[in-house]
């Protein structure tokens, strides 16, 4: 069972530092299940922030639940001797410090299966700890210029915006610390906006009633008073507990709780229902998953680029892990990881719950980027919280077709809120009287629907990979293409007589691909994910087995436009639309058919039209870039063309900026940038395997004089263990073994 771990040997890619960091910029991820925490040691002292999944107040701000100090007495950590690593084999940070003839070993780590935080701190001598749970919110916070940014009002916040006080008291020798949304939140307020109060009640609201927080016990400690600081420009307030007398051995552990209840008393009673967490059984769950999948490069010289960049794919995929089962899915912009933001940029000296592109707030474009490499990574079950994202809030996207437009089908918008409606800043605040209460104001997200095709997809090639029953996901999947074929022949109708064209093609217009080619007509980003989708969909025995849907959306997809292609220099290229009014972004949505769509690609038909668009189109060269969110390495490597992908992924994923090597951004977004490092992992994974059909294209971008060993996944439950060493394959394990046959190599 564990042959792939021995030979990836991941401890190899384990961070170490011996020296302590300036700040918390230089922190290092740690966290499993749906808690995430940013741990240092800063003059003697161990911190750490830490966040769950979820944790949204009153304006959708993800909060950080407080950061934890730890000192010890007599400091081992204030001598000669300094250790801290990231242990990714066991999913722990374990620190490490010697001063004269003390010593102390602490392991800090999260219980994947449990919402607990354990510290064990191991002394060689009796030593006296106090640890202080350091808070920002003790009073209510008036909100800054450009500080809505965090939270779902953005730059539209209504004056006199606060930030909620958390309730924090000693409760016996534990600290009990909570945040409880009350009154008027931004759910209301969207609500209101966007004309929906009459169907208020049939809307998902994760935010009424939402407390978030926990308890912080360690026997042997009792509490120690309440002090001031200040770190990162922000006040606090900290709540100490101490020793009531010198101890070797210490465990510190931190209780979570998170529910949406009428009073807190309900909370509390959940939260102290005692939770025991076991570390054999957590570190088993690290090792298993580890031997799902990996990419080791050069592994025997660690001064190699391909060293680097295997290793922060790795780091990456780590953090994934981390919120491995949230309820929420893992935000673009930072993730559980985000640190004192003026550490990002210098003038943003606000609270450590801050990150730009909001909390409850998720931006579609940037959130699949985090979650395809799932599937070629074998770590589809961490797919869960994303799709569950969108299958709660259909019902708010159906209401938007019924209300505004009488018509059936989900509309879901790009910048979209955890409850389904749009942002209600984007949207607009101030709008014309007359304009359609459906559409959102704004140059850049008019019209762009077409995105939450790609979870659907997601969600339909999870059932491809692993043979998952996705039934509970195939309203979701139903509706939002239905939306499109309604849609845009009830515009039609607006506009003349006929719903559809001479030919009985639907006509997608006023249309966008991506946030860049407004005002389109039938955009080819649009055009090649309902056909995947649709075509996809078709395939499932629930739809052939149903006569009226198989009758319906074979109709539909036959209504589908084709995808434009024009003429470059004499060369055949896909176009980005049909027609289009004007250029509003930087993306390249021709290169969609490519990634994420697959209709062209290599071995499969037309490669020399998707290679004229790479090579001659002028916005696709404008545009190429390795930041961000940008797709540039993952079209590359679909494209076959190796040096061109080699030098976009270590553009990529070499080493950031920062401390920590897969701490990257802010790009366009925010640090850490997940759809970064995401975008990263799944070029990595396209230069090494692709399929086309039932084929499995082996290397199919990749430079031969790079060794490498990796286990990745393919559809039908496949695995494929293959290394490469000096040019040629000297292993390769494929599972089912049946599956060998439909190796093509490269």
């Amino acid at each position: 069972m564990y042959y792939s771990l021995i030979a990836q040997n991941i401890s190899d890619y384990n961070i170490v530092w011996d020296t302590q960091s300036k700040n918390s910029s230089e922190s290092m991820p740690c966290g499993g299940g749906d808690i995430g925490m940013n741990v240092w040691a800063e003059n003697g002292d161990i911190l750490f922030y830490f966040s769950r999944s979820g944790t949204f107040d009153e304006s959708n701000t993800l909060l950080r639940l407080g950061r934890i100090r730890i000192r010890l007495s007599p400091n081992p950590f204030d001598g000669e001797s300094f250790r801290q690593e990231l242990q990714l084999e066991d999913g722990h940070v374990i620190l490490k410090g010697k001063n004269g003839d003390i010593s102390s070993d602490i392991r800090i780590w999260a219980d994947v299966f449990n919402p607990v935080i354990n510290v064990d701190i191991a002394n060689n001598k009796n030593l006296k700890a106090e640890v202080f749970y350091e808070n920002w919110r003790y009073q209510d916070r008036l909100l800054r210029k450009s500080e809505s940014n965090q939270n779902s009002y953005k730059w539209a916040a209504p004056k006199d915006l606060a930030a909620k006080k958390d309730e924090i008291s000693f409760d016996g020798n534990n600290i009990l610390f909570y945040h409880r949304n009350q009154g008027e939140t931004v759910f209301d307020a969207t609500v209101k906006l966007q004309g929906l109060e009459e169907v208020k009640e049939q809307i998902y609201n994760p935010l009424e009633n939402l407390t978030f927080g926990g308890i912080i016990e360690a026997k042997g400690l009792k509490p120690g008073g309440v002090s001031s600081g200040e770190y990162a420009d922000t006040d606090y307030k900290a709540w100490k507990l101490e020793s009531i007398k010198p101890q070797k051995d210490i465990h510190l552990k931190i209780q979570l709780h998170t529910e949406q209840t009428v009073n807190p008393a309900n909370w509390k009673q959940t939260l102290y229902k005692p939770v025991q967490s076991d570390l054999k059984k957590n570190i088993a769950w690290w090792r298993e998953f580890w031997n799902r999948s990996f990419i080791c490069i050069q592994p025997t010289d660690k001064a190699d680029k391909g060293f680097e960049i295997a290793r922060n794919y790795q780091l990456f995929r780590y953090m994934l892990a981390c919120n491995a089962y949230g309820q929420y899915p893992t935000k673009f912009n930072g993730g559980l990881f985000t640190y004192d933001p003026v550490h990002v940029d210098s003038t943003l000296a606000f609270t450590p719950d801050f990150r730009k592109w909001g909390g409850g707030t998720h931006t579609a474009q940037n959130q699949r980027l985090v979650y395809f490499p799932m599937l070629k990574s074998g770590d589809t079950d961490m797919m869960t919280s994303q799709f569950e994202f969108y299958n709660r809030i259909l019902p708010a996207a159906e209401l938007r077709s019924k209300v505004y437009w009488g018509h059936g089908g989900a509309c879901f918008t790009e910048q979209i809120e955890n409850f389904g409606l749009p942002n209600p800043s984007e949207y607009g605040w101030k709008r014309p009287g007359d304009f359609d209460k459906g559409m959102e104001y704004n140059a850049w997200l008019e019209y762009q629907w077409d995105t939450a095709l790609e979870f659907c997809f997601m969600i339909l090639e999870d059932n491809r990979y692993t043979g998952k029953d996705i039934s509970k996901y195939l309203p979701l999947i139903e509706n939002t293409l239905k939306f499109f074929d309604e849609h845009y022949q009830y515009l039609a109708k607006q506009r003349g007589r006929k719903a559809l064209n001479e030919e009985g093609k639907l006509v997608l217009y006023p249309g966008s691909a991506c946030e860049t080619y407004k005002m389109a007509y039938n955009a080819s980003s649009t055009i090649a994910a309902l056909q995947t989708v649709g075509n996809c969909l078709l395939k499932l025995q629930e739809i052939q087995s149903d006569t009226t849907k198989r009758r319906y959306f074979t109709e539909f997809v036959n209504k589908i436009p084709d995808i434009e292609v024009r003429e470059i220099d004499g060369h055949k290229a896909i176009s980005p639309a049909w027609l289009w009014e004007r250029i509003n972004n930087v993306e390249t949505p021709q290169l969609y058919p490519v990634f994420p769509w697959g209709i062209y690609g290599v071995g499969k038909p037309g490669l020399d039209i998707a290679l004229n668009t790479w090579k001659y189109d002028k916005d696709v060269a404008k545009f190429r870039s390795h930041i961000g969110w940008k797709q540039d390495a993952i079209w590359a490597a679909r494209l076959g063309l190796v040096d061109e992908a080699k030098d976009l992924v270590v553009e990529k994923l070499q080493n950031s900026d920062t401390r920590f090597p897969a701490f990257w951004g802010p790009g366009y977004d925010w640090t850490p940038d997940h759809n970064w490092g995401g975008s990263g992992m799944i070029a990595l994974q396209e230069m090494l395997l692709q399929t086309a059909g039932e084929k499995i294209l082996l290397l199919p971008c990749w430079d031969k004089s790079w060794d490498v060993h990796f286990k990745l996944h393919a559809p039908h439950n496949t695995t494929i263990e293959c290394k490469l060493e000096k040019g040629k394959v000297t292993l390769l394990k494929v599972l089912p073994k049946e599956r060998k046959k439909d190796i093509v190599f490269f």
